[in-house]
């Protein structure tokens, strides 16, 4: 690494110190907006268990998802916000 990068980062690191102790705010915030797993799969008109082996899930993960217990990551994620989208697409990619 060359030393204008590590300067960089070094500064980086500074900046972000008192960020986290929540001394200081960030001056910008990214938020993720994610996919209503439940909405997506009723868009479709599937019931859990179809949906799930749709997309290659459990039925216990689809439901912690529609529950809120946990979120879609990865490529789950991808392919929910997809369905939202362009459901008959999704069902058809998939039916294939």
């Amino acid at each position: 690494m060359n030393e204008q990068l590590f300067q960089q980062l070094v500064t980086s690191i500074k900046q972000g110190g008192p960020i986290l102790r929540s001394q200081k705010k960030a001056s910008r915030k990214r938020t993720h907006e994610w996919p209503d797993a439940q909405s997506v799969r009723e868009k479709l008109g599937l019931t859990q268990a179809q949906f799930a082996a749709l997309i290659g899930t459990s039925v216990r993960t689809l439901q912690n998802w529609e529950q809120g217990h946990r979120r879609p990551e990865g490529t789950a994620r991808a392919l929910l916000r997809i369905a939202e989208r362009h459901p008959q697409a999704v069902l058809e990619a998939l039916h294939a």
